[in-house]
């Protein structure tokens, strides 16, 4: 027997259509490449895509085009985004801190038609394009006034393009698994994976993502969506907040403590998410400047581990609850995130920033376990560490072109490349990325864990921590810091000040400082490129 329902898919326009209906007047300000903070509205947003929707059309690009951004956060992006999606085109983020030669494998690998591209990326876009043969038009996300010249052909300037489109369009409808977005992950082994979202992928993680539970966003809320829209479809945000109605306020390229600290201000910010690196800098533009957060009331803060500094300072400081979270670009991206559950919501001190430390727990919509070597699930005791596993409407069941398919098993679940554990109240914490966890006598490491003590010295910036072999132990740890401008703490110091916070026989064997830790793309350090750095390091308890 079936159900007597509607059939309604859950196709992504539904989101902006659902926005200009019930909160049209509701603003999106936008700062802009050309300088100034620019304002529109959710109903103005909506005319404009169907606009993009219709010129798309009109110039001969059809469904499942892969149409491409190289663009920051701002409500242009976004108009993009819709309007490719409701003709049926695939939107494809492009992550401007790859390599020019790793973004065009990229947009080759996913045959990319049209790119909207920022004003700030037109040399980047100037050097890749030539070597594109897909590509068949750039659209330049400016007005004439504004328009570089350049030697590229079939190059346009964006408000001049949608300005002969009268935005007299119907979204076209199909099948609600339709891919709708694509993003490719950062490749830190081999060649970057396409990842392939659906319509209905996308529709039900923004909602997963807007829950008490989990973002916790409405249309009380001013939301600044930090975390690029390139960055795993900016955790969601560009769907989540139009379809609660959430004013968005959008940070374009400028990334530093000041020009965050504005916009807060400004705007009156109640939420916001971004990756450590951003909120590190904006609690020392806080303490050299003496200012206060009186909007803002919490902060999503994922991308790699957040340290316990962080949380401490938002909340103790400035009255702010951080929500940790973890996620993947194959998951849309959110996995987790710790908000607290009754069992855990009146701890406070250690105990309670002890569990703020963990990833959370999965919302509605992920499934997840620990397994060891052998596929064998662990128990959740929030000790014992394994492989991470998860699945769930949207997670990736594959890559694009079937890459990386030792990834997928047969029962649906998806093998992160993380170890961590899961307590008995459904926390689970990342401990390491299963390439970079050391292995110590038999035992593992969590250098997350070396990494975020060591952070918590008044002295350092930044810390990573990798396995060095040892002929006794297999591999022992090699700490490598960066320390604050005009600081001299030493290796006993750091030592000495982690002794007690982690177990004894985890303490690194060894310190090193250097200038400056290396990154990927996506901002994570880059541990592949240390252990080559310090392959010949020479641990002094060999």
């Amino acid at each position: 027997m079936l159900g007597l329902m509607q059939q309604w898919p859950l196709l992504c326009h539904k989101i902006i259509d659902f926005a200009a209906r019930q909160h049209g007047h509701r603003e999106i300000v936008s700062r802009s490449v050309e300088g100034p903070v620019v304002r529109t509205t959710y109903a103005a947003l909506h005319k404009r895509a169907r606009q993009v929707a219709q010129r798309l059309e009109r110039d001969g690009f059809v469904a499942g085009d892969r149409i491409a951004t190289l663009a920051w956060n701002s409500a242009r992006h976004m108009e993009c985004w819709y309007g490719a999606m409701g003709m049926g085109g695939v939107y494809h983020t492009l992550n401007p801190r790859l390599f020019p030669h790793q973004i065009a494998w990229i947009m080759n690998d996913a045959e990319d038609k049209l790119i909207f591209v920022d004003l700030t990326f037109m040399p980047l876009i100037e050097k890749i394009a030539p070597g594109v043969p897909s590509l068949k038009k750039i659209v330049v996300l400016t007005d004439a006034a504004h328009m570089p010249e350049t030697a590229l052909p079939n190059v346009v300037p964006y408000e001049e393009w949608i300005a002969e489109a009268d935005g007299d369009f119907v979204w076209r409808e199909f099948e609600e698994n339709t891919a709708a977005g694509m993003c490719y992950t950062s490749g830190t082994t081999g060649e970057p994976k396409g990842v392939v979202y659906s319509h209905r992928s996308n529709v039900l993680h923004a909602m997963m993502a807007a829950m008490p539970d989990a973002m916790g966003i409405s249309s009380r809320d001013v939301v600044l969506p930090v975390v690029p829209m390139f960055h795993a479809n900016a955790w969601g945000l560009a769907q989540s907040a139009p379809m609660v109605g959430a004013k968005m306020v959008m940070p374009g390229g400028k990334m530093d403590g000041a020009s965050i600290y504005e916009l807060l201000e400004t705007e009156k910010v109640t939420f916001s998410a971004a990756v450590p690196t951003i909120w590190l800098m904006l609690l020392q533009y806080l303490e050299e400047t003496g200012k206060e957060l009186p909007h803002l009331t919490r902060v999503v803060i994922g991308g790699s581990a957040c340290p316990r500094v962080i949380t401490q300072k938002f909340r103790e400081n400035y009255g702010v609850e951080v929500i940790h979270a973890w996620g993947m670009t194959e998951m849309s991206p959110l996995g987790s995130l710790c908000s607290l559950k009754p069992e855990v919501q009146d701890l406070s001190g250690d105990a309670l920033f002890d569990i703020k430390q963990k990833q959370g727990f999965a919302p509605f919509g992920v499934e997840m376990k620990v397994t060891d070597d052998e596929n064998g699930e662990r128990p959740w005791d929030g000790k014992t560490f394994g492989r991470l596993k998860v699945r769930g409407p949207a997670v990736a069941r594959s890559y694009y072109r079937g890459a990386g398919a030792e990834q997928f098993d047969e029962d649906g679940w998806f093998d992160t490349g993380d170890v961590a554990h899961i307590d008995a109240n459904g926390y689970m914490q990342i401990t390491d990325r299963a390439k970079d966890v050391i292995k110590s006598g038999g035992e593992w490491i969590s250098t997350i864990e070396l990494e975020n003590v060591a952070v918590g010295h008044p002295e350092v910036a930044e810390a990573a921590a990798i396995g060095l072999p040892h002929p006794k132990w297999d591999e022992r740890p090699l700490l490598v810091v960066v320390r604050k401008p005009d600081k001299t703490v030493g290796k006993e110091e750091i030592l000495s000040y982690m002794e007690g916070k982690v177990a004894k026989w985890w303490l690194p064997d060894d310190v090193v400082f250097v200038d400056e830790i290396p990154h990927t793309a996506a901002g994570k350090i880059l541990k592949t490129k240390l252990r080559e750095q310090f392959k010949d390091h020479h641990l002094p308890t060999a």
